[in-house]
């Protein structure tokens, strides 16, 4: 697999390429679209669709699809199931999407909606279910992480865990960022916050390991591309 030497979003087409801009719920159908298909090597269905959106009517799924096609996003074939093609978009097979949330607790909500999608090469340390999340001031200043970074969390057993990693731990409302490291039968989880304390565990399974963070990357021209600094 070819290695590319930045990363690039994964932009749906924008007016410039002679679209229309989309609505919120358009622009949020599009994008699960893109990451049912990256994740399932084939589109979703009408039905999958509603249930993701909590739309009941099949006929009102299928006219948003209708205003996306009208709107240069989809070219479809009515006669064929699941017969639709998403336009703009790379869909290469060498790279792997990657939802970008705006918070921590937003990517580990399970249920907010990203605010785009990058992709991602699998050698930069992404994996199925991994996720990005921008940082806020301060919270990984210790790393030299500022604030607007993209920090890469990759889904990871306690296991794999090896002493000195960042990792993401708690729940939706009150996850954050701590240094891992091991000692004899015990876990010691550093608070990466400004004034976070050290905890002490004997009961590692019991800590709501999220993932691990597997580098961050900074917007570095006007491009678009992002450089990777890997931890």
């Amino acid at each position: 697999m070819a290695r590319t030497d930045a990363i690039h979003e994964s932009e749906v087409p924008t007016t410039s390429r002679g679209v229309q801009e989309l609505t919120e719920i358009e622009q949020k159908i599009l994008d699960f679209m893109v990451q049912y298909l990256r994740a399932n090597t084939f589109q979703p269905s009408i039905r999958d669709i509603g249930e993701r959106f909590e739309i009941k009517s099949t006929k009102t799924v299928s006219e948003y699809l209708q205003v996306l096609e009208a709107k240069g996003y989809l070219e479809r074939h009515p006669s064929r199931s699941r017969g639709v093609k998403i336009l703009g978009v790379d869909l290469s097979g060498g790279s792997i999407s990657v939802p970008c949330f705006s918070s921590i607790a937003a990517g580990t909500s399970g249920e907010a909606s990203p605010e785009s999608l990058l992709s991602l090469d699998p050698q930069f340390g992404s994996r199925e279910g991994a996720f990005l999340v921008r940082a806020r001031a301060g919270e990984l200043g210790v790393l030299g992480v500022s604030e607007g970074d993209l920090v890469l969390i990759s889904p990871v057993g306690l296991e794999e865990v090896e002493d000195g990693a960042v990792i993401v731990i708690g729940s939706s409302d009150a996850a954050s960022f701590f240094r891992f490291s091991r000692s004899g039968s015990s876990f010691s989880f550093e608070d990466l916050k400004p004034g976070g304390g050290t905890t002490v565990s004997e009961q590692p399974a019991a800590t709501g390991l999220v993932g691990r963070v597997a580098g961050f990357y900074r917007k570095m021209d006007e491009v678009g591309s992002l450089n990777l600094t890997p931890h």
